[in-house]
């Protein structure tokens, strides 16, 4: 049974988690707004493009982030392979949005779901409030980033979906993805999906698109943790998922 999202559940999310930037963001809005009574005619100027730069900026934002979560396909998880009769890792940063999905749209699959949040080394205020609103499962497995508690060549399929990035420190993450490279059985494949610090995502995002990582990062951190890039699908222009397999170089 296919679970549906809710309408404008992506969207309402994101304000949700990072509501105080956007208070921040129309506090300045309306603070430029009042100055323009009193400033003189050439700073009236200066802020009223200013004030109608940044409002534009904020809706693009908020327009190109319902495209990406809401309307487009991206949480069909089509790029997937078939999942059933399989065993898969589906591991994320404290807030997982696509276990239920996975469940529903493979019946016969033995899916593990991992939490590798730790409020000490990922200290983004925005994935606390995602865990208060959405708490983990009671089946979560609680993990750490250099050491998963399973067996060596345990699943066919690791899913990283936008949580990657949250381990801001390059050593570990390179450690994270050595751990998945062990827990996966020689033939299997690793899928992750992250937004990039590119272009499209600087025109949708600006300076927050300093939050995700460009392409040639990544490359570099999956040759180091022993991978290989089979393919690198495009869900939307804002959004890349990179289909990995053990060893081999990457290009």
């Amino acid at each position: 049974m296919e679970l549906k999202r809710a309408p404008f559940q992506g969207v309402i999310n994101i304000i949700r988690f990072n509501w105080h930037f956007y208070v921040i963001a129309v506090l300045l809005l309306l603070f430029a707004l009042g100055l323009q009574i009193i400033a003189p005619f050439y700073l009236q100027r200066i802020l009223f493009w200013s004030t109608l730069l940044g409002t534009i900026t904020i809706i693009i934002s908020l327009l190109v982030s319902y495209y990406i979560y809401d309307y487009s396909s991206l949480y069909q998880l089509s790029w997937l392979p078939n999942l059933n009769d399989k065993k898969v890792l589906n591991i994320n940063a404290g807030f997982d949005e696509t276990s239920e999905i996975i469940r529903g749209d493979f019946t016969n699959i033995e899916l593990t779901k991992c939490d590798f949040y730790d409020s000490k080394k990922h200290t983004e205020v925005s994935i606390e409030r995602a865990r208060l609103l959405y708490p983990p499962s009671r089946d979560t497995i609680k993990v750490n980033t250099h050491k998963l508690p399973f067996k060596d060549n345990t699943f066919s399929v690791v899913i990283v979906m936008f949580s990657a990035h949250e381990i801001r420190n390059t050593e570990e993450r390179e450690l994270f993805f050595k751990e998945l490279v062990r827990v996966m059985k020689e033939d299997g494949q690793i899928f992750v999906t992250e937004h990039l610090r590119d272009s499209f995502n600087f025109m949708a995002y600006t300076i927050g698109f300093f939050h995700f990582y460009s392409k040639s990062s990544w490359l570099q951190t999956f040759k180091n943790a022993g991978l290989s890039l089979i393919k690198e699908k495009k869900n939307t222009p804002f959004v890349s998922t990179f289909i990995l397999q053990e060893n081999g170089d990457t290009n």
